[in-house]
């Protein structure tokens, strides 16, 4: 493929940008299914002015509307409360990554009179963190599954992915526990262990007790373990809050202040661009943003972007100033004999859609020799740290220390046969490529795979292992040894759990994985 880079005129670049055009923000209802969200309830309380000191401090106005009701007396709370007074560091680590995001929080709980202990249900569902992704495919600081994202309006596609969005997940996820609230006629237990477990597991457990003429409470309910859990960890984190003292433990501060401004950009916008024009740091900018899952803001929206309150008015100004031709960088790229549009769309890290609605194409059908207008990135791809793709390759380069080989899906390949194929559990295959055990492959997709026990040994999949158990002899060394039997020094240290600097003793054990097939025979 051939491609030149050419400097367009303000007119041509117009007409690109018309594909980019911004579009007013919508406001996402639930699906038919869904009861219309209710009227706004009367305050839980009021609370008294607080001091001068307190009116920056985030934990004391939380307190001011906390309203969950518990058992004080619950071993099922004083578990999960001991376990987070035994480990601060987990508390300070989650309230640092809140910082940017509990205001906002807290805010529109304010704005619709909901309990404020909801304000920490992030903790207790990703650990505050907008990345957090778990097995059952939920993503996000409040951890939506893709059905019931896409059931309260959240975009997802491959620009942009509403889950973990802050403003549309936090929208949805009030809307649905609005929704529980109503459904399980007022009480938030039970419509916190439905946001957790599903609406229907608690209503069949409802109906199981109901039939035994036993109370139907959240307390009283045979529910799944993790959602037995799941509720008391958010209340045991409100007793905490509310009386820090009383428990022995440090809050560590969090400002009562806005860590962001929502600004429209008016267009599609290359994120790089963006965090140069407001005086930042690009990854800071993805924190902001987590829900943008590539180099650019989505070409369809959301056309808007958080910035750190401290440098919106700075980008407010400089986004207003820059031309349009200027906000995403476009190349002019000659079509190359047998190429196809979806694999010019990946060599640019685009979609399809986008370059037919750039070149005003009706279908999927180019000629070689023709010219098409490509947005590409201004950086290169390993600039974007928290894109989509330089996230997943840092989980796969993690996920084993061995040998990683890839493999291009066939027809008909499914993760239960690749993982029979491969020797390694269906979990550990989905966790390595970002999917979840019951995802559907793609032909010509391509997978990395670690490969089974050999990935911990630090052996290839051609390997035929035979354990080893050396006795170590007077002038031996690590090194020496990992020369005599083709193996590394660092997996030594790792099969025997030897720490750097430490010596080894004449009749010392030792246990190796040796590959027979490495071996010369020396």
């Amino acid at each position: 493929m051939a491609a030149d880079i050419r400097i367009l005129t303000l007119g041509t670049a117009m007409m690109l940008a018309a594909c980019t055009t911004p579009q007013a923000l919508q406001t996402n209802t639930p699906s038919a299914t869904v009861v219309a969200k209710p009227a706004p309830e009367r305050p839980l309380r009021a609370a008294a002015s607080p001091p001068a000191t307190a009116q920056t401090d985030l934990w004391h106005l939380m307190r001011a509307n906390f309203a969950l009701p518990h058992q004080h007396d619950s071993p099922r709370i004083s578990a999960p409360r001991n376990w987070y007074i035994k480990h601060p560091r987990y508390l300070k680590r989650v309230t640092q990554r809140a910082r940017r995001y509990a205001w906002y929080i807290h805010r529109a709980l304010e704005a619709r009179a909901m309990p404020a202990e909801i304000a920490l249900l992030p903790i207790v569902e990703s650990a505050y963190d907008p990345f957090a992704y778990s097995h059952g495919r939920a993503a996000g600081l409040w951890q939506f599954i893709p059905s019931t994202g896409k059931r309260f309006g959240l975009k997802q596609n491959w620009w942009f992915d509403g889950r973990r969005d802050i403003p549309e997940s936090t929208r949805a996820a009030l809307d649905y526990l609005q929704y529980l609230h109503k459904r399980f006629d007022g009480d938030w237990l039970l419509a916190l262990a439905a946001y957790n477990s599903g609406e229907g597991t608690v209503l069949a457990a409802q109906r199981y007790n109901r039939k035994r003429g036993r109370p139907t409470g959240f307390w009283d309910l045979k529910l799944p373990k993790e959602t037995r859990a799941y509720v008391p960890k958010l209340i045991a984190l409100g007793e905490l809050i509310s009386r820090p003292a009383e428990f022995g433990i440090e809050l560590p501060p969090l400002p009562a202040e806005t860590g962001f401004h929502i600004v429209e950009t008016g267009g599609q916008i290359d994120l790089a661009v963006a965090a140069e024009l407001a005086g930042i740091e690009l990854d800071t900018l993805y924190q902001l943003n987590p829900g943008f899952n590539q180099w650019a803001t989505a070409p369809k929206g959301p056309h808007r972007l958080l910035v750190p309150a401290a440098a919106s008015a700075t980008f407010r100004q400089a986004i207003a100033q820059l031309p349009v031709d200027q906000r995403v960088r476009w190349n002019r790229v000659k079509i190359g004999r047998g190429e196809t549009l979806s694999q010019i769309a990946h060599t640019y890290r685009t979609t399809v859609a986008v370059l037919a609605t750039a070149n005003q194409l009706n279908g999927t059908t180019i000629r070689a020799g023709q010219h098409l207008m490509v947005p590409v990135a201004s950086k290169a791809n390993t600039s974007y740290t928290l894109s989509a793709a330089q996230r997943l390759r840092r989980k796969q380069n993690r996920s084993g220390k061995g040998y990683k080989s890839r493999h291009v899906v066939r027809n008909g390949d499914t993760l239960w046969d690749l993982s029979r194929e491969y020797k390694v559990a269906v979990r550990s295959l989905a966790s390595w490529n970002g999917m979840a055990p019951g995802d559907t492959l793609r032909v010509g997709q391509t997978l990395v795979v670690w490969s089974g026990q050999l990935a911990a040994k630090g052996l290839h999949s051609g390997s035929r292992v035979r354990s080893v158990h050396y006795t170590v002899r007077k002038g031996d060394s690590l090194s020496r040894i990992a020369s005599r039997f083709s193996v590394r020094v660092t997996d030594l240290r790792r099969w025997n759990d030897l720490p750097v600097g430490k010596y080894l003793r004449p009749g010392q054990h030792l246990k190796l994985y040796v590959d027979v097939t490495r071996q010369t025979g020396a």
